[in-house]
């Protein structure tokens, strides 16, 4: 992938340095290959910062929201409990891509999404929300 814009660099290096060291209950440990991005366990839960609106949303998607932050899950993800979870900011600059692996889908995709609410709130900017 390559780095995001320069308007999205600043609030990327902010939210990585703003994001704790746990998420779902595991510990942080190093992501290679995108210098916007942080990871957590094995296998790891990875978060992309600076990423664009994922394949398959439309202005009708379902939008969830936890603490305050919207999510978009794609349908056949949310319906498939063995599948990995690619879980993507809705109405935050700079946009956030959170992978899930499916390993974790019996404490719900959601448990890495609290984790993360406060770093999200904090080191991005609302540009809307979910209806």
């Amino acid at each position: 992938m390559s780095a995001p814009d320069s308007g999205v660099r600043a609030g990327c290096a902010r939210l990585i340095a703003a994001l704790p060291g746990q998420v779902a209950d595991e510990s942080r440990v190093a992501a290679r290959g995108y210098r916007y991005a942080a990871a957590w366990g094995k296998p790891a839960i990875v978060l992309r910062c600076g990423v664009g609106l994922p394949s398959g949303y439309t202005q009708t998607s379902a939008c969830q929201t936890v603490n305050g932050i919207g999510w978009f899950i794609p349908q056949d993800q949310v319906d498939d409990s063995g599948s990995d979870v690619v879980a993507t900011t809705l109405h935050r600059i700079p946009a956030v891509e959170v992978r899930i692996p499916a390993s974790y889908r019996p404490q719900g995709p959601g448990s890495a999404m609290v984790d993360l609410a406060h770093a999200l709130t904090n080191a991005t900017k609302a540009s809307g929300h979910c209806a």
